[in-house]
């Protein structure tokens, strides 16, 4: 049996009116999708659309949008730090559209993922968190990340060696890329980078809801969550407690950009979604 068809709405959102697509479904849990960084509703390889209509068919109700300044929304461009009242804004809307919902799961990517995770304590109609490699990137942790998982595996890879034992790679350059990398990676953050990082923290301990984390394996951004994890007790506690289900897919880039690697995580999901 096929899915009913996908509805375009118009929600307000503080004077501006932002787009929808509801993927109507008659389970009672839905899926809210919230889109990061430079993409809109569709998501990157139109993995978003795809997960929406396959979620749909199998009985799950999902929404998509865009919040403002990004795709076909009104208003000013914001960061992820400042989308709070777009994705109570479409929370609103969904439940609107798919009056049978009970609750709303939120799923975000990268930084979407931080959003959603400082946004859900103050909703008590989110009913899950999916976070897909979440954006808690500081110049001193991208830099740590690099040294840790690519300067590593260049020093490690033969092709290295024979580009510098041929003349093709430039010792004093790469040891200055190095030496620089090292530097920024031993600097104290930014004053906004740790005060980010400590309301997503204070988001996530707040909220008691299930997540499930999705980690790519060839993917800085996963890297330097990871590393989070690793040298700060306070969250790798967080994500280390009951009712956080974590998933690593090791071969994946960022945005999951093959069609396998999209049909798992969607799997994952939907495997979790279920009661």
């Amino acid at each position: 049996m096929s899915a009913p068809a996908e509805q375009a709405i118009v929600f307000p959102c503080e004077g501006a009116s932002l787009p929808g697509i509801v993927h109507p479904a008659a389970g009672d849990r839905g899926l809210l999708v919230v889109v990061g960084g430079p993409q809109y509703r569709i998501g990157s390889h139109r993995h978003f659309l795809l997960l929406a209509r396959e979620l749909a068919q199998a009985g799950v109700p999902v929404m998509r949008f865009d919040y403002r300044g990004m795709g076909d929304a009104e208003g000013e461009m914001r960061g992820f730090q400042a989308v709070a009242a777009d994705i109570r804004a479409a929370v609103d809307a969904f439940l609107a559209a798919q009056p049978q919902l009970r609750e709303v799961v939120l799923l975000g990517l990268c930084d979407a993922a931080s959003a959603i995770a400082c946004y859900a304590p103050q909703d008590p109609r989110v009913g899950g968190l999916v976070l897909l490699n979440p954006w808690v990137q500081t110049e001193a942790g991208r830099a740590g990340a690099y040294l840790r998982h690519y300067y590593l595996r260049r020093l490690l890879a033969a092709d290295f060696w024979r580009g510098l034992f041929a003349g093709r790679v430039r010792p004093l350059r790469a040891l200055g890329g190095l030496l620089g990398m090292w530097r920024q990676a031993n600097t104290t953050p930014a004053a906004e980078e740790g005060d980010f990082l400590a309301r997503m923290l204070a988001g996530l301990r707040a909220y008691r809801g299930p997540i499930l984390l999705v980690l790519s394996g060839e993917d800085l951004v996963a890297a330097e969550f990871r590393d989070l994890l690793r040298v700060q007790p306070a969250w790798r506690k967080r994500f280390a407690a009951p009712g956080v289900q974590r998933h690593e897919l090791e071969a994946a880039d960022h945005t999951f950009s093959r069609g396998q690697w999209r049909a798992q995580v969607n799997q994952w999901l939907l495997d979790w979604l279920r009661p």
